[in-house]
């Protein structure tokens, strides 16, 4: 292997050779971009360095910096590098920067992770700051941050890069795709005076600009109080000044966002670039890197700007689906769909509604967003369960892109009437009404019905079992809504007493405390109820996994042996996520319940903390609410006390009720994991897969195609390190544009009183403030929020702890903002005097989208 490579003999395909920065600066060249000449020196060179280095134990950072600075250089590396750099010219001023094998990558920036040493002069000056280049592979940040990414250290290499300086008149940062919004093709621009490390190491507040469309949409000018230059013979110089006026003209500004469109366009992907303007007025590339934290767009196949709503967010799971959960999702989908008349043809291509990005799904309530209807029924919809999103939704109402096309209700009465009648909504509700009981005796009969379904005969082959998976997948959910009829009776006549007594419904929320037949509050009781009938031992000192391996063993004492296993053979379809087909149920890993259990059974709390009895003071104090607002109704009206009163006993009757369609549709989504655990360990003896939950990483149709044989072991690999990264993923949209806009990360107005800075990283969190001016020695509880001057990358350690992040400088590009991204934690740069203004112990709120602190 070659130890020294020019940028033209470089490419994207050799990044264990080159790392990521050299492979993108290769790139760049071989597209004919306008990068500064240099080369590259190869992991080969750090490999013979390293020789001997043990990359694990005790104070691995340290040891492998000291090794790395002191190890001699071979005499053949010291040849390339002095031999490459001389060829560049005479004492010519370079840039010496990392390029490591794990850096750039799609799914982890490592921005500033590893050094650069900036306007070197001299051949030995540039085999030192080598020398420093390979150490900083192992600095305490670049650890740490490789370590929160899941990439193995002994995996990873660094080469060199060797760059002719561009004595810049302005540099900065660009990223071809908002960064904060996620809005893609929406190039956002920071600029300073000087060298591009004022802007990327966060130290400035530079100016910022928007582009999209060729049109600019923001210019914002910052203080520029620091420039950072070259100095004659090497070296930087940091400058204190101060510029009023905007670095950058309109024309620059153009030109630089269509060189981010050629970057883009070559990549096919957003990318993060850095620039700089040379005394002539030339401009130059110096970096360019994907732009690692925009969440995936939905796959789209309806033209025009589409909203999408998370259903992952609506059911509290951010983790991803497995390829198996999103085919049974898109089955499911597509089942009900038919009941609307709006179906696939093929269920498994699932509804027109529905669709996948980022591992998760998504509905489209893009006709609904565009419907007078829809305008009208969403927004209360969404109140009941999910009112966060109303807002959101009513400000995308106001978006002339997504303007009301669709005005008539008939087309969307057609649709409910027809699904009304297929799951008999109008005989369900006269049932609820007259009879509660037999409603009742219903739901049960349906769960009944519904697990003679979900087995299989014994002898059926793995092919008839996928045929019997997709047509309960497909079929069950409709028939399992038929609850629903029954559930909203309960909450209508809920609404009715409210308006009949005068009572407003938040005022009316204890009726709905301990209320009867929710299969979630039966389960946590019986549970307790299992926890009264064991003894404490062994489950008081004895860790969680021990408990389990005696569990599993059959050596738990006989009581708790036989009443966990009745628990698990009632309640052991349930699962964290389980939503998601591919995920273990509580019955193969019953952890969490043992663990629930153990801590039941360590409770010093006495009787009165015990849930049966919180279960019992609640419905005591629902009654007690009744009683209130049948009063409250006989004030109006001697006739309003008896309605009332009968209304909010069927409500006290059927709202647990909403949670039984769930229970019933996991209960069938496990017996449907079953059985294609039986079809994964016919695909291990067939060769297909190693092991029988290999078949939850290929979809529905995958695993039928792979009864004829093959190997998929290898896709298997790659889509379980796919769902692997994804799962670390910090931050998921709760509504998603189909242009990669974000809406809740769209700025809003600052509250009265709250500290504005620059919006670097969305979401909003609340917590007690830590400020920080020196990271060394820092130390964060869980949660706080780190208050502090600016971040360089050696303050990033700190964010694995940090609830959110304010600092008084940097942009929206700078080390600190793109890291809080990375780790999903709100960010606000460029807060002034934050350090003063805001004092350690004290509540604020970070509105990382706005931009703004509030002090509570």
């Amino acid at each position: 292997m070659n130890t020294a490579l020019a940028f033209a003999e470089v490419d994207a395909g050799m990044l264990a050779e080159v790392g990521g920065k050299a492979a993108n600066l290769g790139e760049l060249t071989k597209a004919g971009l306008p990068v500064p000449p240099g080369w590259v020196l190869t992991t080969e060179a750090y490999r013979q360095v390293a020789q001997g280095l043990e990359t694990s134990g005790e104070g691995l950072a340290e040891r492998a910096r000291r090794h790395l600075l002191e190890a001699p250089v071979p005499e053949a590396v010291h040849e390339a590098i002095v031999t490459s750099y001389t060829a560049l010219g005479d004492d010519v001023p370079v840039a010496v920067r990392s390029s490591a094998t794990a850096e750039d990558l799609p799914f982890a920036s490592f921005a500033g992770q590893q050094d650069t040493f900036l306007n070197v002069v001299g051949a030995e000056a540039v085999v030192d700051a080598v020398r420093r280049c390979w150490a900083s592979l192992w600095t305490d940040r670049a650890v740490a941050y490789r370590e929160s990414n899941g990439i193995d250290h002994a995996a990873v290499r660094l080469a060199v890069v060797v760059q002719v300086m561009v004595d810049a008149r302005v540099a900065g940062v660009m990223f071809t795709a908002n960064p904060v919004t996620g809005r893609r093709l929406e190039t956002v621009i920071d600029a300073n005076p000087g060298l591009g490390e004022a802007v990327v190491s966060g130290a400035v507040n530079p100016d910022r600009f928007v582009v999209y469309g060729g049109e600019i949409l923001e210019r914002h000018a910052g203080d520029k109080r620091l420039i950072i230059r070259s100095v004659p013979g090497g070296g930087t110089e940091r400058v204190e000044t101060s510029h009023e006026d905007l670095c950058l003209t309109d024309d620059q500004v153009r030109a630089l966002a269509g060189l981010g469109v050629q970057v883009e366009d070559h990549y096919g992907a957003p990318q993060d670039t850095e620039w700089a303007i040379d005394e002539d007025g030339k401009i130059w590339l110096t970096q360019a890197r994907p732009i690692t934290t925009l969440y995936p767009l939905p796959e789209q196949t309806r033209p025009g700007l589409r909203v999408y709503f998370s259903v992952n967010v609506v059911q509290g799971v951010m983790a991803p689906f497995t390829p198996m959960g999103l085919s049974a999702f898109r089955l499911i989908s597509g089942g009900a769909a038919r009941r609307f008349g709006y179906g696939p043809a093929d269920p498994l291509d699932g509804a027109p509604f529905a669709a996948a990005s980022g591992q998760r799904m998504w509905l489209d309530l893009t006709t609904a967003v565009r419907s007078r209807f829809g305008r009208a029924v969403l927004p209360r919809m969404l109140a009941l369960g999910e009112a966060r999103a109303v807002p959101i939704f009513e400000q995308l109402m106001q978006d002339p892109r997504l303007s009301l096309t669709y005005t008539s209700r008939l087309p969307v009465l057609r649709a409910v009437r027809r699904f009304a009648g297929a799951i008999h909504a109008p005989s369900r509700i006269l049932l609820a009404l007259a009879r509660p009981r037999e409603a009742l005796g219903y739901t049960a009969r349906l769960g009944t019905e519904l697990d003679r379904r979900l087995v299989p005969p014994a002898s059926a082959t793995p092919e008839q079992r996928l045929d019997h998976a997709e047509r309960l997948l497909a079929g069950t959910f409709p028939v399992i809504l038929s609850i629903m009829p029954i559930v909203l009776t309960g909450y209508g006549l809920f609404a009715l007493a409210s308006k009949l007594s005068g009572v407003p419904l938040n005022d009316m929320q204890d009726i709905l405390r301990s209320v009867p037949h929710n299969p979630t509050t039966e389960m946590d009781l019986e549970l307790w109820d299992l926890s009264t009938r064991v003894e404490p031992e062994p489950f008081r000192e004895k860790p969680v996994a021990e408990l389990v391996d005696l569990y599993q063993a059959g050596g738990l004492p006989p009581v708790a042996q036989r009443e966990i296993t009745a628990f698990l053979d009632k309640y052991g379809h349930r699962g964290v996520a389980e939503i998601d087909l591919g995920v273990p149920r509580w019955s193969e890993e019953p952890a969490h319940i043992i663990g629930v259990l153990a801590n039941y059974l360590r409770m010093d709390g006495g009787a009165d903390l015990a849930p049966s009895a919180l279960f019992a003071k609640g419905a005591e104090q629902a009654r007690s609410a009744i009683a209130h607002v049948v009063s409250a109704a006989r004030r109006k009206g001697w006739w309003r006390a008896p309605v009332v009163r009968f209304g909010l006993r069927r409500t006290r009757e059927f709202a647990g009720l909403r949670e039984l369609p769930k229970f019933y549709l996991v209960k069938t989504l496990a017996g449907v994991r079953q059985s294609m655990l039986v079809v994964g360990e016919h695909l291990v003896e067939l060769g297909v897969v190693d092991s029988a939950r290999d078949v939850f990483f290929l979809s529905f149709r995958e695993a039928r195609a792979a009864l004829g044989g093959g190997d998929l072991r290898e896709v298997v690999e790659e889509r379980r390190a796919a769902y692997g990264q994804e799962s670390r993923r910090r931050h998921v949209p709760r509504v998603l544009l189909s242009d990669g806009t974000e809406p809740e990360a769209l700025a809003s107005a600052a509250a009265d009183g709250a500290l504005t800075g620059t919006a670097a990283s969305a979401g909003t969190v609340t917590g007690v403030a830590r400020v920080v001016l020196d990271p060394i020695g820092a130390h964060l509880e869980p949660g706080e929020i780190l208050v502090c001057p600016s971040t360089d990358p050696g303050w990033t350690p700190l964010f694995l702890t940090a609830g959110g992040l304010v600092m008084e400088m940097g942009g929206a590009m700078s080390h600190g903002a793109v890291v809080a991204r990375e780790y999903g934690i709100p960010a606000v740069a460029g807060v002034p005097d934050a350090t003063h203004r805001i004092t350690t112990g004290q509540e604020i709120e970070v509105n990382g989208a706005a931009g703004t602190v509030t002090l509570l």
